[in-house]
């Protein structure tokens, strides 16, 4: 890997060094670099694009890294991931896409990440996608990702997207059985004239499953944002999905969570707020000594945490 290309994978994955534990490493494309573990398999898909992560049964403390980088202008990357997470396995997976685009053509990267999380897993999935480079080339990322907790497995799913990201439309559909739980936290910023769409499903199935689904989102100058949020009670259990967005300049903010109960004791809240940063707020920081611009950037850094 160049310079450029190292310095994507350090602020995707957090990578200074070749990881302890099972990575697969994928750029421009093609497989960069691979490590297993006794309890970890990372194995190459023969029918199309992608890899199967297999999780032994009662792994813990152990991570996986999966980043992907794109430095060619006009490639596009398609992938399809399996995670296959063995009984009572903890477990940390850490994903993210990183492009550097310097030609006029687009640039992109769409992952099909399936998780299937067998009795009493647990997983933290933590994905962060970035996109820089001084073309006129377009950063293009639209990520899915697909669900399915056994009883009692639990995913807690962080990802984020801050800068660089001309167009995604992302979609998450999730199916949780008995004692099951999902939580989601997003944090996405637009600028210029980006799109963000973001489409959650979730079907609880299980009696006393659980989900939590929050984003937290900021659109600045000419961007604009759609949330979407669907949470189907299908029988006792509890939902909670909720959209907090600041606008700025001349950005538009669309959210539309929907909740459907299909069983009288399924317990379901949404809620959603958007609005622009407080004036208060703005000079209160102000006479700490910022300027306005700063004190702009300290709320949204605030914010988006």
């Amino acid at each position: 890997m160049n310079t450029t290309e190292k310095m994507l994978l350090e602020e995707i994955a957090d990578l200074h060094k070749v990881p302890e534990g099972a990575y697969n490493i994928r750029a421009n494309g093609r497989l960069d670099s691979r490590s297993t573990t006794a309890n970890i398999d990372i194995v190459t898909k023969t029918d199309k694009p992608g890899i199967d992560i297999i999780i032994a049964p009662n792994t813990k403390n152990e991570s996986v890294h999966i980043p992907v980088i794109i430095s060619e202008s006009g490639l596009t990357d398609l992938v399809y991931n399996d995670f296959y997470v063995g009984e009572n396995a903890d477990v940390t997976i850490i994903a993210g896409c990183g492009i550097h685009n310097c030609g006029d053509q687009e640039s992109g990267h769409d992952g099909i990440h399936s998780f299937h999380l067998a009795k009493n897993a647990r997983v933290r999935y933590v994905e962060k996608h970035v996109g820089d480079g001084d073309g006129n080339g377009k950063n293009v990322m639209n990520p899915t990702t697909v669900i399915e907790l056994a009883e009692g497995a639990r995913l807690e799913m962080q990802t984020t997207q801050i800068r660089g990201i001309d167009s995604t439309v992302r979609v998450t559909n999730a199916t949780l059985d008995k004692d099951a739980s999902l939580v989601i936290r997003e944090s996405l910023m637009t600028h210029g004239e980006q799109y963000a769409k973001t489409d959650f499903t979730v079907d609880l199935n299980g009696e006393n499953a659980g989900a939590d689904v929050v984003s937290r989102s900021v659109a600045r100058d000419k961007s604009r944002q759609l949330f979407i949020s669907k949470i189907n009670g299908n029988t006792k259990c509890s939902g909670h999905t909720e959209c907090d967005a600041i606008i700025m300049d001349g950005a538009s903010v669309s959210a539309v969570p929907e909740l459907t109960a299909n069983h009288i004791d399924a317990s379901l809240i949404h809620e959603a707020a958007i609005g622009k940063i407080a004036g208060e707020q703005l000079i209160k920081l102000m006479t700490l000594g910022l300027s306005e611009a700063e004190a702009e950037e300290q709320i949204i850094n605030g914010f988006l945490k």
